[in-house]
C-alpha cells in the first residue's frame, strides 16, 4: 500500500472542517492536524476527527506536505504564500484570492515552486457538469442562478466573488469565448458588500449569459440552463440532476414545414450520491501524487477572477450627485 500523504486544514470553520472530515476518511491520507485562530473551534474539529491541533499556522506546515486552506478570503493571499514558501501543495478553496493581483501572486509562487496548487471550484467536479460537457459545443443563450438565503459566511468580500464565481468559472469551462461586452448591476443589501448582483455577458461568438447570484433571497436554487441549435440542458446542481432536450437528428424539419414536438427527445438525468468535494479531493490527491495535473489550476482559477474583477469595476461606477432645487 502507499505511503499515507500528511495533511492539514488551515481554517475549520464551516468548510475547512468538512475539508478535515474527508480526509479523516480516506485511506490513503492521513489528517495530521488542523489550525485556526479560534482554538476552541480547531479543537473541536481535532477532537472529532482525531488529529492534533497545531500552534500556529508554522506549525501546521511544518507536519504535512499538502493542505487545504479554507481561511476568509481577505487571507488566502497570505496563508497560501506562506504555504508556497513551506513548499507544501495547496488546494485552495475558491476565490483564489480576494484581488486578481493577489491571485496572480500566488500563481506565480505555486509556478516558480513546482508546486499544486488547486482551486476549489466545485461545481467541476459536480457530476452534472462532468457528464454534461459534451454536449455543449456552441451555445447560443446561458441563464445561471445562484441563489440562498443569507448565512452569515463570506460577507468579508462581496457577492461576486463569494457567489457568482462558481458560474463565472463554469462560463470560461462551458463556453470558452472572449468576453466583448458586461452590463452590470449589484446591490448591498444585508452587508457592506454587494449581496445581490446581476449580469449580461455578450461573448465574441454571439453567445449571450445571464447570471443572476444572491446571498439574500428566501429561497436557495443553484441552475444552469444552456440553449443552443437542437438541444437545451437545464442543470440542478443542488439535485444533481439535469433536463436534457434534443431534436432527433434524424428527423430534421423540411424547409416551411410546420413544427413537430413528437422530434423532441426528454431525458431526466439524475446521479444519486454525488459527493463533489469527495471528488475534488481525489483530484488534488492525485496532482500531489504526480498522477494528474490540478483539476483546477491556478491558471483557470485566474480566469474566474479577472472576470469577477471587470463585474465588479462595471458596477462600481461613481454615485450621481444629488440635483439642486
Amino acid at each position: 500500500m502507499a505511503e499515507r500523504v500528511a495533511l492539514g486544514v488551515v481554517g475549520v470553520g464551516h468548510l475547512g472542517a468538512i475539508h478535515a472530515e474527508k480526509y479523516a476518511a480516506r485511506d490513503d491520507a492521513q489528517l495530521v492536524a488542523v489550525y485556526d485562530v479560534d482554538r476552541a473551534r480547531a479543537r473541536e474539529v481535532a477532537d472529532r476527527f482525531g488529529c492534533a491541533v497545531a500552534a500556529n499556522l508554522d506549525d501546521l506546515l511544518s507536519r504535512v506536505v499538502a493542505v487545504s486552506i479554507a481561511v476568509p478570503v481577505e487571507h488566502h493571499e497570505e496563508v497560501g504564500l506562506a504555504a508556497l514558501a513551506a513548499k507544501r501543495h495547496v488546494l485552495m478553496e475558491k476565490p483564489l484570492a480576494a484581488s486578481l493581483e493577489g491571485g496572480e501572486r500566488l500563481a506565480a509562487a505555486a509556478r516558480s515552486a513546482g508546486l499544486v496548487l488547486q482551486v476549489g471550484h466545485i461545481e467541476r467536479f459536480n457530476p452534472v457538469v462532468r457528464e454534461l460537457r459534451h454536449l455543449v459545443s456552441e451555445p447560443r443563450f446561458v441563464e445561471c442562478h445562484r441563489l440562498a438565503p443569507f448565512a452569515g459566511r463570506g460577507a468579508d468580500t462581496d457577492v461576486i466573488f463569494d457567489v457568482m464565481i462558481h458560474d463565472l468559472d463554469l462560463l470560461a469551462y462551458l463556453v470558452d469565448d472572449e468576453i466583448v461586452s458586461i452590463d452590470a448591476v449589484g446591490v448591498p443589501i444585508l452587508s457592506a458588500n454587494i449581496d445581490i448582483a446581476n449580469v449580461r455577458l455578450r461573448f465574441a461568438r454571439g453567445c449571450v449569459a445571464n447570471v443572476t447570484a444572491s446571498r439574500v433571497s428566501l429561497k436557495r436554487e443553484r441552475k444552469l440552463r444552456i440553449f443552443q441549435t437542437d438541444t437545451y440542458v437545464s442543470m440542478d446542481f443542488d439535485a444533481h440532476s439535469a433536463l436534457v432536450a434534443r431534436r432527433d437528428p434524424s428527423e430534421a424539419p423540411m424547409p416551411g414545414a410546420p413544427l413537430d414536438m413528437s422530434a423532441i427527445r426528454v431525458e431526466m438525468r439524475e446521479f444519486s450520491g454525488a459527493d463533489p468535494l469527495a471528488a475534488e479531493i481525489d483530484a488534488f490527491l492525485a496532482a500531489v501524487a504526480g498522477e494528474s495535473a490540478a483539476a483546477v489550476s491556478a491558471d483557470e482559477a485566474l480566469e474566474a477572477l479577472r472576470l469577477a474583477s471587470r463585474i465588479r469595476a462595471a458596477i462600481e461606477v461613481p454615485a450621481v450627485a444629488p440635483r439642486r432645487p
